[in-house]
């Protein structure tokens, strides 16, 4: 019962939220990643928490485009550098860095091989598509996804900030192989 309430509370607390939303851009954000997003994307289904959390038990393909921060370039000699941890939806392919408004040719075909390994090549496999709350990394990436022919692109706009608070499972994930 206490769950259901939170849960409840969160999808009013997101949906008055979307009501004073950004309008859509015609084209990629470039910039202040970190805003507040549309409340849709043409072409994609916009999703709650628990419309995504039935996507995911359902076995649809999800993908996490959370930036990586690269190492620092100043770092002395000898530096042993660990990339902070990152914990996401489990089964969640993590394709960093894919989100950016415009994409180097290398990253957009590690995106490109990402996404075939994230639905098996198929371009009707149900995607969602995320990242945290009021970032556009997911909407352009979702955005992309959907120029790149896939027929069933969901955009999950809470991403994992919301499914952390619904009380769903986070697990520790590593950056998808190129």
């Amino acid at each position: 019962m206490r769950r259901g309430l939170a849960v409840a509370a969160l999808v009013l607390a997101a949906s008055l939220a979307r009501a004073a939303a950004p309008p859509e851009p015609d084209g990629y954000r470039q910039e202040d990643y970190r805003s507040p997003t549309p409340a849709t994307l043409h072409g994609a289904e916009t999703v709650t928490t628990p419309e995504a959390e039935r996507l995911w038990r359902a076995g649809a393909a999800f993908v996490d485009v959370l930036p990586r921060p690269p190492r620092p370039t100043t770092l002395p000699p000898g530096t042993i550098w660990r990339d902070a941890p990152h914990d996401s939806i489990p089964r969640a392919h993590w394709l960093p860095n894919t989100g950016f408004g415009v994409l180097a040719p290398p990253t957009e075909a590690y995106f490109r091989a990402g996404l075939a390994a994230a639905t098996d090549g198929h371009l009707d496999t149900p995607l969602v598509v995320f990242c945290q709350r009021n970032c556009w990394m997911s909407w352009n990436a979702a955005k992309r996804a959907l120029a790149l022919g896939y027929r069933h692109v969901y955009w999950y706009p809470d991403g994992t900030d919301g499914w952390g608070e619904a009380g769903l499972p986070l697990e520790r994930l590593n950056p998808a192989a190129p």
